[in-house]
């Protein structure tokens, strides 16, 4: 195993405050290290579990997304189905 990858982690930002985008960038770069096989045991324990966290930030943010749509969606057949539904030549 290489000795330059145990050096001292930078301090990281609390995953509950990334971003959907930050939190997937930062995960792909664990899965990419771990996948490389050269952290020792214990950096890959602290790896996976913060991937961990990481993954389950992301999942909450999608579904948390997909809810906001899904309400979109109703909101917009809901205004449809009151009006009569869409007019021929009418752009929906």
């Amino acid at each position: 195993m290489s000795n330059n990858v145990t050096a001292k982690p930078k301090p990281e930002t609390p995953v509950a405050e990334l971003s959907f985008e930050a939190a997937l960038k930062e995960l792909e770069a664990i899965v990419s290290r771990l996948e490389q096989g050269e952290v020792d045991l214990e950096d890959s324990i602290a790896l996976y579990e913060r991937g961990q966290a990481l993954k389950d930030h992301c999942e909450k943010k999608l579904k948390s997304a997909e809810s906001r749509l899904e309400k979109i969606v109703r909101r917009k057949r809901g205004y449809w189905q009151r009006a009569g539904g869409p007019r021929i030549g009418l752009i929906c």
